[in-house]
């Protein structure tokens, strides 16, 4: 696979995992050593800054959390130039904080999967145990909590974001459990995103839309709340990535098998 030069790396999800987000779009369709990721990856620029885009679902939305090929989508953005990588995660609010349409950038995240392919490393041959105190590449993160605190209504700097099977939403008893154990937010799809963007070396944090109250924190259906809520929490999350990305292409790019922490 050939390297482009240096691009921010965009993983859409719910609600932000269409292309036309981008200009001067280009597909780049590719295989990667485990396999093909859920989209092509789309070459393009948003604010004037180069960036590549993988649809975390698909263009059709047909790839569930559970079953996302999260190494391909990660090992594809590598390949076609990210250094640096900011995902777009749909939440539900746990804290009375984050309600539907408010945004988040969580700094821990406790994970809650089972089944999936959690690492580059699942067979025989070299491992390495990464460090993973601060899942959130601070560099990356900081970028974005100055951008957000230039907009109008800023994201919440921190949150811990619980990460849940799917495709299922969680029962109220399993919301209860969450918030006990320090979950702000529930999502099902940044684990083992983050994690398998830390074995490529891959600076990666994530822009937390709030769509709905989770299950049992609001007093109506949570697909009503989401219907209401997409476009607004979209638009804000947009706003902060343009904001950001001008900081997070003035970073240092660390090499292609440096762990950038």
């Amino acid at each position: 696979m050939s390297v482009d030069p240096p691009r921010i790396g965009l993983i859409g999800g719910t609600g932000l995992d269409q292309p036309e987000l981008l200009e001067a779009r280009v597909e780049r369709p590719m295989t990667t050593p485990w396999g093909t990721p859920s989209a092509a990856p789309v070459l393009g620029e948003m604010a004037g800054v180069p960036v590549v885009f993988v649809a975390r679902h698909g263009l059709e939305h047909e790839w569930p959390p559970h079953r996302v090929n999260y190494r391909a989508n990660l090992a594809a953005l590598q390949a076609a130039g990210a250094r640096v990588v900011v995902g777009l995660n749909a939440v539900g609010g746990i804290a009375s904080w984050l309600g539907p349409g408010c945004l988040a950038l969580p700094d821990q995240l406790i994970d809650y999967t089972w089944g999936r392919c959690q690492s580059l490393w699942d067979g025989p041959g070299e491992m390495r145990h990464v460090e993973f105190t601060d899942p959130m590449a601070p560099p990356v993160h900081a970028c974005l909590c100055e951008a957000g605190r230039r907009l109008e209504v800023a994201p919440t700097p921190r949150g811990v974001y619980g990460v849940t099977q799917g495709p299922r939403l969680e029962t109220r008893a399993e919301i209860e459990r969450l918030a006990r154990d320090g979950c702000d937010m529930v999502g099902m799809t940044l684990m083992p995103e983050a994690a398998i963007a830390r074995e490529l070396g891959l600076a990666y944090a994530c822009i937390a839309l709030s769509v709905n109250w989770a299950a049992g924190r609001g007093a109506r259906g949570l697909h009503v709340e989401m219907t209401e809520s997409m476009a607004a929490a979209t638009a804000a999350a947009l706003a902060l990535l343009r904001a950001a990305l001008p900081a997070l292409a003035a970073l240092p790019w660390p090499s292609r098998d440096e762990s950038f922490t």
